[in-house]
Protein backbone atom coordinates (compact mmCIF):
# COMPACT_ATOMS: atom_id res chain seq x y z
CA UNK A 1 0.00 0.00 0.00
CA UNK A 2 1.33 3.56 -1.01
CA UNK A 3 0.29 7.17 -1.41
CA UNK A 4 -2.03 7.35 -4.29
CA UNK A 5 -3.91 4.10 -3.93
CA UNK A 6 -7.47 3.21 -3.36
CA UNK A 7 -8.46 1.43 -0.50
CA UNK A 8 -11.71 0.33 0.56
CA UNK A 9 -12.70 -0.42 4.31
CA UNK A 10 -13.00 -4.17 5.57
CA UNK A 11 -15.02 -3.89 8.88
CA UNK A 12 -17.48 -0.90 7.54
CA UNK A 13 -19.16 1.17 4.85
CA UNK A 14 -16.21 3.21 2.56
CA UNK A 15 -12.86 4.21 1.57
CA UNK A 16 -11.01 6.22 -0.76
CA UNK A 17 -7.33 7.50 -1.15
CA UNK A 18 -4.49 6.96 0.75
CA UNK A 19 -3.04 10.26 1.23
CA UNK A 20 -0.08 9.40 3.95
CA UNK A 21 0.79 7.56 6.84
CA UNK A 22 0.72 7.75 10.78
CA UNK A 23 3.01 5.31 11.69
CA UNK A 24 3.54 2.31 10.47
CA UNK A 25 0.02 1.20 11.47
CA UNK A 26 -2.18 3.87 10.30
CA UNK A 27 -3.17 4.94 6.51
CA UNK A 28 -4.61 8.34 6.25
CA UNK A 29 -8.31 8.14 3.97
CA UNK A 30 -9.33 10.64 1.81
CA UNK A 31 -13.10 9.99 1.57
CA UNK A 32 -15.02 11.72 -1.24
CA UNK A 33 -16.25 14.58 0.87
CA UNK A 34 -12.43 15.18 1.40
CA UNK A 35 -11.96 14.33 4.82
CA UNK A 36 -9.13 12.06 5.89
CA UNK A 37 -9.78 9.05 7.69
CA UNK A 38 -6.90 7.55 10.27
CA UNK A 39 -7.68 3.97 9.66
CA UNK A 40 -5.97 0.50 10.71
CA UNK A 41 -3.82 -0.30 7.58
CA UNK A 42 -4.84 -3.95 8.00
CA UNK A 43 -8.34 -2.89 8.12
CA UNK A 44 -7.85 -1.63 4.27
CA UNK A 45 -7.80 -3.41 1.08
CA UNK A 46 -6.40 -1.79 -2.21
CA UNK A 47 -9.17 -2.06 -5.06
CA UNK A 48 -7.06 0.10 -6.96
CA UNK A 49 -3.10 1.03 -7.28
CA UNK A 50 -1.38 4.54 -7.63
CA UNK A 51 -0.26 3.40 -11.07
CA UNK A 52 -4.07 3.35 -12.35
CA UNK A 53 -4.69 6.36 -10.72
CA UNK A 54 -2.52 8.95 -12.61
CA UNK A 55 -4.34 9.54 -16.33
CA UNK A 56 -2.25 8.90 -19.38
CA UNK A 57 -0.84 10.86 -21.22
CA UNK A 58 -0.08 11.02 -24.75
CA UNK A 59 3.49 11.31 -25.84
CA UNK A 60 4.33 12.28 -29.45
CA UNK A 61 6.94 11.00 -31.20
CA UNK A 62 9.21 12.18 -33.68
CA UNK A 63 7.95 10.95 -37.06
CA UNK A 64 9.44 10.52 -40.39
CA UNK A 65 8.72 13.59 -42.52
CA UNK A 66 7.04 11.81 -45.18
CA UNK A 67 4.82 10.33 -42.89
CA UNK A 68 4.29 12.90 -40.13
CA UNK A 69 0.89 14.57 -42.20
CA UNK A 70 -0.59 10.96 -42.26
CA UNK A 71 -0.53 9.22 -39.04
CA UNK A 72 -3.32 10.33 -36.44
CA UNK A 73 -1.68 10.51 -32.32
CA UNK A 74 -3.43 7.42 -30.72
CA UNK A 75 -6.42 8.65 -28.52
CA UNK A 76 -6.42 8.01 -24.86
CA UNK A 77 -9.33 6.22 -24.42
CA UNK A 78 -8.68 3.71 -27.02
CA UNK A 79 -5.65 2.29 -25.26
CA UNK A 80 -7.05 -0.54 -23.22
CA UNK A 81 -5.78 -1.07 -19.54
CA UNK A 82 -6.21 -4.29 -18.05
CA UNK A 83 -6.71 -4.56 -14.24
CA UNK A 84 -5.83 -7.35 -12.12
CA UNK A 85 -7.93 -7.37 -8.89
CA UNK A 86 -4.79 -6.74 -5.61
CA UNK A 87 -4.01 -9.58 -3.58
CA UNK A 88 -2.92 -9.45 0.24
CA UNK A 89 0.79 -10.98 0.53
CA UNK A 90 0.63 -14.24 2.50
CA UNK A 91 -3.31 -14.90 1.74
CA UNK A 92 -3.04 -17.67 -0.51
CA UNK A 93 -4.06 -19.97 2.34
CA UNK A 94 -7.40 -20.28 2.43
CA UNK A 95 -9.19 -19.00 5.59
CA UNK A 96 -12.88 -18.92 5.59
CA UNK A 97 -15.46 -18.32 8.63
CA UNK A 98 -19.10 -17.91 9.04
CA UNK A 99 -19.98 -14.78 11.07
CA UNK A 100 -23.73 -13.91 13.31
CA UNK A 101 -23.21 -10.32 14.19
CA UNK A 102 -25.32 -9.05 16.64
CA UNK A 103 -27.39 -5.75 15.51
CA UNK A 104 -27.86 -3.70 18.37
CA UNK A 105 -25.38 -5.66 21.09
CA UNK A 106 -26.74 -3.94 23.83
CA UNK A 107 -30.14 -5.26 23.74
CA UNK A 108 -28.92 -8.85 23.30
CA UNK A 109 -32.17 -10.57 24.11
CA UNK A 110 -34.44 -8.81 21.65
CA UNK A 111 -32.01 -7.56 18.72
CA UNK A 112 -31.84 -9.07 15.12
CA UNK A 113 -28.72 -10.90 13.75
CA UNK A 114 -26.86 -10.39 10.60
CA UNK A 115 -24.90 -13.70 9.11
CA UNK A 116 -21.92 -12.91 6.98
CA UNK A 117 -19.49 -15.43 4.96
CA UNK A 118 -15.80 -14.01 5.47
CA UNK A 119 -13.55 -14.58 2.82
CA UNK A 120 -9.92 -14.04 4.13
CA UNK A 121 -7.99 -15.31 0.98
CA UNK A 122 -6.98 -14.07 -1.99
CA UNK A 123 -9.31 -17.25 -3.76
CA UNK A 124 -12.88 -16.44 -5.29
CA UNK A 125 -14.94 -18.20 -3.12
CA UNK A 126 -18.58 -19.58 -4.87
CA UNK A 127 -20.28 -20.63 -1.54
CA UNK A 128 -24.03 -22.26 -0.71
CA UNK A 129 -25.37 -21.58 2.81
CA UNK A 130 -28.06 -23.69 3.79
CA UNK A 131 -29.93 -24.97 6.78
CA UNK A 132 -31.93 -28.26 7.56
CA UNK A 133 -35.47 -29.35 8.92
CA UNK A 134 -34.66 -33.29 9.56
CA UNK A 135 -33.36 -35.02 6.46
CA UNK A 136 -34.79 -31.57 4.12
CA UNK A 137 -32.48 -28.81 3.41
CA UNK A 138 -33.30 -25.29 2.30
CA UNK A 139 -30.98 -23.01 0.30
CA UNK A 140 -30.59 -19.73 2.67
CA UNK A 141 -28.41 -18.03 0.30
CA UNK A 142 -25.75 -18.55 -2.54
CA UNK A 143 -23.03 -16.53 -4.72
CA UNK A 144 -19.49 -15.18 -4.75
CA UNK A 145 -17.72 -13.99 -2.19
CA UNK A 146 -14.23 -11.70 -3.85
CA UNK A 147 -11.16 -12.17 -2.35
CA UNK A 148 -10.47 -10.42 1.12
CA UNK A 149 -14.13 -9.25 1.56
CA UNK A 150 -16.98 -10.50 3.62
CA UNK A 151 -20.64 -11.15 1.58
CA UNK A 152 -23.47 -10.61 3.91
CA UNK A 153 -25.66 -14.13 3.84
CA UNK A 154 -28.72 -12.59 5.75
CA UNK A 155 -31.30 -11.18 8.50
CA UNK A 156 -32.90 -12.54 10.81
CA UNK A 157 -34.67 -12.74 14.51
CA UNK A 158 -34.73 -14.28 17.77
CA UNK A 159 -38.18 -16.37 16.33
CA UNK A 160 -35.69 -17.78 13.44
CA UNK A 161 -33.31 -19.61 15.81
CA UNK A 162 -35.24 -22.85 15.80
CA UNK A 163 -34.41 -23.32 12.50
CA UNK A 164 -30.78 -22.59 12.37
CA UNK A 165 -29.48 -25.29 14.48
CA UNK A 166 -28.06 -27.50 11.88
CA UNK A 167 -26.77 -25.55 9.05
CA UNK A 168 -24.27 -26.04 5.90
CA UNK A 169 -21.90 -24.34 3.84
CA UNK A 170 -20.37 -25.12 0.91
CA UNK A 171 -17.45 -23.75 -1.12
CA UNK A 172 -15.58 -24.13 -3.99
CA UNK A 173 -12.17 -21.65 -4.14
CA UNK A 174 -10.22 -20.35 -7.29
CA UNK A 175 -8.95 -17.78 -9.46
CA UNK A 176 -10.68 -16.01 -12.16
CA UNK A 177 -7.32 -13.76 -13.64
CA UNK A 178 -4.26 -15.63 -12.63
CA UNK A 179 -2.78 -19.03 -12.30
CA UNK A 180 -3.46 -20.96 -9.01
CA UNK A 181 -3.02 -23.82 -6.44
CA UNK A 182 -5.73 -25.85 -6.24
CA UNK A 183 -7.72 -26.33 -3.12
CA UNK A 184 -10.14 -28.90 -1.72
CA UNK A 185 -13.97 -28.47 -1.99
CA UNK A 186 -15.88 -27.76 1.23
CA UNK A 187 -18.81 -29.36 2.92
CA UNK A 188 -19.08 -28.55 6.01
CA UNK A 189 -22.47 -29.54 8.14
CA UNK A 190 -22.26 -27.25 11.90
CA UNK A 191 -24.37 -27.88 15.07
CA UNK A 192 -25.52 -23.97 15.79
CA UNK A 193 -25.37 -23.92 19.69
CA UNK A 194 -28.88 -21.31 19.49
CA UNK A 195 -28.22 -20.98 23.42
CA UNK A 196 -25.25 -18.53 22.65
CA UNK A 197 -27.18 -15.86 20.92
CA UNK A 198 -28.62 -14.90 24.25
CA UNK A 199 -25.62 -14.49 26.43
CA UNK A 200 -23.46 -11.60 25.99
CA UNK A 201 -20.31 -12.83 26.22
CA UNK A 202 -20.64 -15.11 23.35
CA UNK A 203 -19.72 -12.53 20.98
CA UNK A 204 -15.95 -11.09 20.90
CA UNK A 205 -14.01 -8.61 19.07
CA UNK A 206 -12.60 -9.76 15.43
CA UNK A 207 -10.34 -8.08 13.04
CA UNK A 208 -13.70 -8.46 10.51
CA UNK A 209 -16.19 -6.40 12.37
CA UNK A 210 -16.32 -3.64 14.72
CA UNK A 211 -19.47 -5.16 16.39
CA UNK A 212 -18.51 -8.39 18.47
CA UNK A 213 -19.16 -11.28 16.26
CA UNK A 214 -20.04 -15.35 17.09
CA UNK A 215 -17.49 -16.73 14.45
CA UNK A 216 -17.10 -20.38 13.10
CA UNK A 217 -14.65 -21.72 11.18
CA UNK A 218 -14.95 -23.26 8.00
CA UNK A 219 -11.54 -23.37 6.38
CA UNK A 220 -8.57 -22.69 8.43
CA UNK A 221 -4.89 -22.39 7.60
CA UNK A 222 -6.05 -24.63 4.17
CA UNK A 223 -7.83 -27.26 6.28
CA UNK A 224 -11.67 -27.62 6.73
CA UNK A 225 -12.49 -27.41 10.30
CA UNK A 226 -13.30 -30.75 11.96
CA UNK A 227 -16.66 -29.57 14.22
CA UNK A 228 -19.45 -31.38 12.26
CA UNK A 229 -23.54 -32.03 13.22
CA UNK A 230 -24.24 -34.95 15.44
CA UNK A 231 -27.97 -35.06 16.07
CA UNK A 232 -29.38 -35.69 19.74
CA UNK A 233 -30.36 -39.10 18.20
CA UNK A 234 -27.00 -39.91 17.03
CA UNK A 235 -24.95 -38.84 20.15
CA UNK A 236 -27.53 -41.36 22.62
CA UNK A 237 -26.93 -44.33 20.09
CA UNK A 238 -23.64 -43.42 20.46
CA UNK A 239 -24.00 -43.70 24.32
CA UNK A 240 -26.11 -46.90 23.93
CA UNK A 241 -23.67 -48.86 22.23
CA UNK A 242 -22.41 -50.29 25.15
CA UNK A 243 -25.28 -52.13 26.14
CA UNK A 244 -26.21 -53.56 29.57
CA UNK A 245 -24.57 -57.36 28.70
CA UNK A 246 -21.30 -55.18 28.55
CA UNK A 247 -21.43 -55.17 32.37
CA UNK A 248 -19.62 -57.64 34.07
CA UNK A 249 -22.27 -59.54 35.62
CA UNK A 250 -20.87 -59.70 39.11
CA UNK A 251 -21.10 -56.18 39.88
CA UNK A 252 -24.85 -55.94 39.04
CA UNK A 253 -27.17 -55.93 42.18
CA UNK A 254 -30.92 -56.49 42.67
CA UNK A 255 -32.68 -53.68 40.54
CA UNK A 256 -35.89 -52.99 41.87
CA UNK A 257 -38.51 -53.76 44.51
CA UNK A 258 -42.02 -53.75 45.49
CA UNK A 259 -43.90 -51.55 47.79
CA UNK A 260 -47.01 -50.89 48.51
CA UNK A 261 -47.72 -52.48 44.75
CA UNK A 262 -45.96 -49.65 43.72
CA UNK A 263 -42.63 -50.69 42.07
CA UNK A 264 -38.84 -49.10 43.16
CA UNK A 265 -36.36 -48.40 41.06
CA UNK A 266 -33.18 -47.01 42.54
CA UNK A 267 -31.25 -45.73 39.26
CA UNK A 268 -28.31 -44.19 41.84
CA UNK A 269 -25.36 -46.20 40.27
CA UNK A 270 -24.14 -47.29 43.65
CA UNK A 271 -27.44 -48.82 43.99
CA UNK A 272 -27.18 -50.54 40.52
CA UNK A 273 -23.40 -51.94 40.38
CA UNK A 274 -20.68 -52.99 43.04
CA UNK A 275 -17.89 -51.45 41.10
CA UNK A 276 -18.07 -49.08 38.50
CA UNK A 277 -13.97 -49.34 37.61
CA UNK A 278 -13.41 -48.73 34.15
CA UNK A 279 -16.55 -47.13 33.78
CA UNK A 280 -16.69 -43.49 32.55
CA UNK A 281 -19.71 -41.15 32.96
CA UNK A 282 -21.38 -42.12 29.46
CA UNK A 283 -21.06 -45.46 29.99
CA UNK A 284 -22.67 -45.34 33.83
CA UNK A 285 -25.73 -42.99 32.06
CA UNK A 286 -25.84 -46.14 29.45
CA UNK A 287 -26.07 -48.24 31.94
CA UNK A 288 -28.86 -46.42 34.26
CA UNK A 289 -30.93 -46.09 30.97
CA UNK A 290 -30.96 -48.98 30.45
CA UNK A 291 -32.48 -50.49 33.38
CA UNK A 292 -35.16 -48.33 33.18
CA UNK A 293 -35.57 -49.43 29.52
CA UNK A 294 -35.80 -52.98 30.63
CA UNK A 295 -37.99 -52.52 33.68
CA UNK A 296 -40.46 -50.63 31.44
CA UNK A 297 -40.46 -53.64 29.49
CA UNK A 298 -40.47 -56.07 31.89
CA UNK A 299 -43.93 -54.47 33.18
CA UNK A 300 -45.55 -53.73 29.65
CA UNK A 301 -48.06 -56.54 30.21
CA UNK A 302 -49.42 -54.85 34.03
CA UNK A 303 -51.73 -52.35 33.09
CA UNK A 304 -52.20 -49.66 35.53
CA UNK A 305 -48.93 -50.97 37.15
CA UNK A 306 -46.86 -48.06 38.66
CA UNK A 307 -43.16 -47.98 38.62
CA UNK A 308 -41.31 -45.08 40.85
CA UNK A 309 -37.80 -44.62 39.67
CA UNK A 310 -34.99 -42.67 41.61
CA UNK A 311 -32.83 -40.93 40.48
CA UNK A 312 -31.73 -38.05 42.74
CA UNK A 313 -31.55 -34.59 42.45
CA UNK A 314 -27.93 -33.82 41.14
CA UNK A 315 -27.45 -31.91 38.28
CA UNK A 316 -30.31 -33.16 36.52
CA UNK A 317 -29.03 -35.36 33.74
CA UNK A 318 -30.43 -38.32 34.42
CA UNK A 319 -33.91 -36.88 35.09
CA UNK A 320 -33.28 -35.10 31.53
CA UNK A 321 -32.65 -38.24 30.23
CA UNK A 322 -35.49 -40.21 31.44
CA UNK A 323 -38.03 -37.81 30.84
CA UNK A 324 -37.19 -37.45 27.31
CA UNK A 325 -37.13 -41.42 26.40
CA UNK A 326 -40.89 -41.01 28.39
CA UNK A 327 -41.44 -38.33 25.20
CA UNK A 328 -40.45 -39.77 22.67
CA UNK A 329 -40.96 -43.85 23.60
CA UNK A 330 -43.20 -44.58 26.08
CA UNK A 331 -45.78 -41.28 24.56
CA UNK A 332 -48.86 -43.27 26.08
CA UNK A 333 -47.21 -43.67 29.75
CA UNK A 334 -48.18 -40.72 32.26
CA UNK A 335 -45.40 -39.45 34.23
CA UNK A 336 -45.29 -37.11 37.25
CA UNK A 337 -42.95 -36.44 40.07
CA UNK A 338 -43.25 -39.12 42.61
CA UNK A 339 -44.44 -38.53 46.22
CA UNK A 340 -42.22 -35.73 47.76
CA UNK A 341 -42.56 -36.37 51.27
CA UNK A 342 -41.16 -39.77 50.62
CA UNK A 343 -38.84 -39.25 47.42
CA UNK A 344 -37.95 -35.23 47.65
CA UNK A 345 -37.05 -33.90 44.51
CA UNK A 346 -35.35 -37.05 43.24
CA UNK A 347 -37.75 -39.41 41.43
CA UNK A 348 -40.37 -40.18 38.76
CA UNK A 349 -43.84 -42.22 38.77
CA UNK A 350 -44.20 -43.59 35.61
CA UNK A 351 -48.06 -45.48 35.09
CA UNK A 352 -48.03 -48.75 32.82
CA UNK A 353 -50.72 -48.59 30.05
Amino acid sequence: MKIGDKVRFLSEVGGGIVRGFQGKDIALVEDEDGFEIPMLIKECVVVQTDDYNIPLKSVKKPAPVAEAEEEEPEEEEDKPITYRAPEIRGNDVLNVYLAYVPQDVKAISSTAFDAYLVNDSNYFIDYLYLSAEGKSWTLRSRGTVKPNMKMHLEEFEKGDLNSMEHVAVQLLAYKDDRTFLLKDAVNMELRIDTVKFYKLHTFQPSDFFAEPALIYDIVRDDEAARQVFVSADDIKEALLQKSVSDVPAKVRKKQHKVKNDIVEVDLHINELLDDTTGLGNAEMLNYQLDVFRKTLEEYKDKKGQKIVFIHGKGDGVLRRAILDELKRKYKNYPSQDASFREYGFGATMVTIR
